[in-house]
């Protein structure tokens, strides 16, 4: 079931109560398609607070291409590469020191 999973990255536009929210695409695949999506299990369980304007990293089915699971908030500093949804990590002041 899992190797079906569509993964895209997206920005949320709005929140709506019961952890669901408006999300536009950024990724090429689907670009500016909008999806209805609710918290992953995980990030229920952690908390993770969703707000309008992060950018999130969805999955979905193919059987419904209106609806999506967030299962990962970029933090702000984050560089994205939207072809493959993976996040960069921000180089320490050090390694930019010794480079």
């Amino acid at each position: 079931m899992a190797k079906d999973v569509i993964e895209l990255v997206g920005v949320v536009e709005e929140s709506f109560p019961n952890t669901t929210f408006r999300v536009k695409i950024l990724s090429p695949q689907a670009e500016d398609h909008i999806l209805l999506c609710t918290l992953a299990g995980r990030m229920r369980v952690h908390r993770v607070r969703i707000l309008p304007g992060d950018r999130v990293k969805v999955e979905m089915t193919p059987y419904d291409l209106e609806k999506g699971r967030i299962c990962y908030r970029y933090r702000s500093d984050q560089k994205i590469d939207l072809e493959t949804g993976e996040a960069a990590r921000p180089q320490s002041d050090e390694s930019q020191q010794q480079a």
